[in-house]
């Protein structure tokens, strides 16, 4: 038998490795829903709501390189939306599947529920095009194309795609058939004149710094740019943004490159460098430590997603994975000068000592386990984590660009799903945490075990540090009881514990490592305890917010 609009577009999700899609149920959604509740391959994910079906499958992709999600029209896809610019943002290629209204009601414009009552069907679709790298409304007779085409653009821009499903026509027989569009290959011609001037430039350094950024791993190539550093002995660093896109444990590497505000011994071998070669590493905000990173356009190369910078002169249709390929053949091994990063300190506490931010941060920075999946919450939480030196196979995940609160807890469900074989540790704060909480009865309806720790510290703290009144009410946050929420939410083996003193916070992470179950932790700390780097941001923002 011949498969279904919708069977067809599950089938070709799950060959390029969706195993799992999230989501919220509704009945414009039904065709949908059943096809993959029905489906022996694909994994139906229930979420709280939908904005946080759109962050796990944000963190599951960040994991397996594809996500999904599937929502019903007008109030789940506009709930979801504010996730999907998100994966916009953040180069995540994210399918989302939308269940709409059948035919008759829409070509008879009628004032059904979900609607605005204007008869405009289309409307919500192109509320998301902004913020999707291409959309299509599915039918028999499109599916097999449309489906290779997003599929093509999702992973050729590193970006979401929308997929609507009138629920009449999600459940016909596909018609036709499709080849799948290879992704293009590089121009020959401005390949070979890119790799040529970067082998020159190289040649004539006396000292030179990799940067290894985002879109490395994101477009798969992690693996082949640390066989380029293998065999050339460049010294790299990475920004925040792309946090362990390389192992930190690699030889060459030389910390975290956050402009002025912090590191100064790799900012100097950086900005101090003959030549800066930027792979991929875009100069964002909390990327270039608020703009006060100093890259000299004379002494850098810029290897992008899809082109190439070298001075004056741009090499356009230049594939940053070929690119990176044609380096491995062309650069021979150095001895470059290089630094090893150093450690969080612990600082030297009784046990009695209540918690600060050198006392914390060293803790959780030692408390990561080679092979962990890290998923830190926008704020102070990650800021402080940022600079934590990881252990072998360990990765950092953070929403960098976006920033959006809440991201975290949600992220993590995808993060744990997307690899249950790996511990996900998800480090957030209470504020954070209070908007998309509901996600942590997933992990126990699902059988994951994750480590959480949230962070209490009486309210926003990032915004207090940047508000011009710390202590403003809207940076106050309800006063809840964050380890009876596990429990309050079926995750009812569940470790939970409260700690506020460093002898406290040693005795949880004991029980934690050895802990069979999940693993809730509550840190209670001052309002103010802070890390270096939102201290530091706290001076440097102002750069931004003032008026011009």
């Amino acid at each position: 038998m011949s498969k279904t609009v919708i069977e067809h577009v599950l089938s070709r999700l799950k060959a390029i490795g969706i195993d799992d899609i999230f989501g919220v149920p509704g009945d414009y959604a039904f065709p949908v829903n059943d096809a993959i509740n029905d489906s022996a391959e694909i994994n139906w994910i229930g979420c709280g709501n939908e904005l946080n079906a759109g962050y796990a499958a944000d963190g599951y992709a960040r994991i397996k390189g594809v996500g999904a999600l599937c929502t019903t029209f007008g109030v789940g896809e506009l709930s979801a939306i504010n996730a999907i610019a998100g994966a916009y943002a953040e180069h995540l290629p994210v399918f989302h599947l939308v269940g709409m209204p059948n035919m008759a009601t829409q070509a008879g414009r009628k004032q059904a529920h979900h609607t605005l009552g204007d008869g405009d069907y289309d409307l919500f679709r192109k509320m998301s095009d902004p913020v999707v790298a291409a959309s299509a409304i599915m039918t028999p007779d499109n599916v097999a194309f449309e489906t290779e085409r997003l599929i093509h653009e999702a992973l050729y821009h590193r970006r979401p795609v929308y997929m609507g499903f009138p629920a009449d026509l999600a459940l016909r027989p596909a018609l036709g058939t499709a080849q799948e569009i290879p992704l293009p290959p590089s121009d020959t011609t401005a390949l070979a004149a890119a790799v040529e001037a970067i082998v020159e430039a190289v040649a004539t350094a006396n000292s030179a710094v990799a940067l290894a950024g985002m879109l490395v791993g994101r477009t798969g190539n992690a693996a082949r740019l640390e066989r380029l550093l293998d065999i050339s002995g460049l010294p790299f660093a990475t920004m925040f943004m792309g946090k362990s896109v390389i192992d930190e444990q690699h030889p060459n590497y030389i910390g975290m490159y956050d402009g002025a505000l912090l590191e100064p011994e790799v900012r100097e071998m950086v900005e101090g460098a003959d030549l800066v070669i930027d792979i991929a590493a875009p100069l964002t905000d909390f990327n270039s430590g608020v703009f006060t990173a100093r890259l000299d356009d004379t002494r850098t190369i810029w290897i992008g997603h899809h082109e190439t910078r070298i001075g004056t002169r741009t090499f356009r249709n230049v594939e940053l994975g070929d690119v990176i390929e044609a380096l491995i053949h062309r650069l021979s091994h150095r001895d470059w000068p290089k630094r090893r990063p150093g450690t969080i300190e612990h600082g030297i506490y009784d046990a009695g000592d209540k918690i600060d931010a050198v006392s914390l941060y060293g803790r959780w920075s030692s408390f990561i386990s080679p092979g962990d999946i890290l998923v830190a919450e926008t704020g102070t939480a990650s800021m402080g984590l940022g600079f934590a030196y990881l252990p072998a196979g360990a990765s950092f995940h953070n929403q960098t660009l976006w920033g959006s609160i809440g991201w975290a807890t949600p992220a993590a469900l995808g993060t744990a799903v997307a690899a249950p074989d790996h511990r996900t540790v998800l480090v957030t704060g209470e504020g954070s945490h209070q908007m998309t909480v509901q996600e942590l009865g997933q992990f126990a309806r699902l059988g994951l075990k994750p480590i959480v720790f949230v962070l209490n510290n009486d309210g926003y703290l990032i915004e207090r540090l940047l508000a011009r009144d710390g202590e403003a009410a809207y940076n106050d946050v309800a006063p809840w009881r964050y380890i009876e929420l596990p429990h309050a939410l079926g995750c009812d083996d569940w470790l939970c514990l409260r700690v506020s003193t460093c002898g406290e916070l040693d005795e949880a992470m004991l029980q934690a490592r050895a802990a069979t179950t999940g693993v809730y932790i509550e840190v209670v700390t001052g309002r103010y305890v802070s890390s270096d780097l939102a201290l530091k941001l706290q001076t440097a923002m102002q750069a931004i917010y003032k008026a011009s």
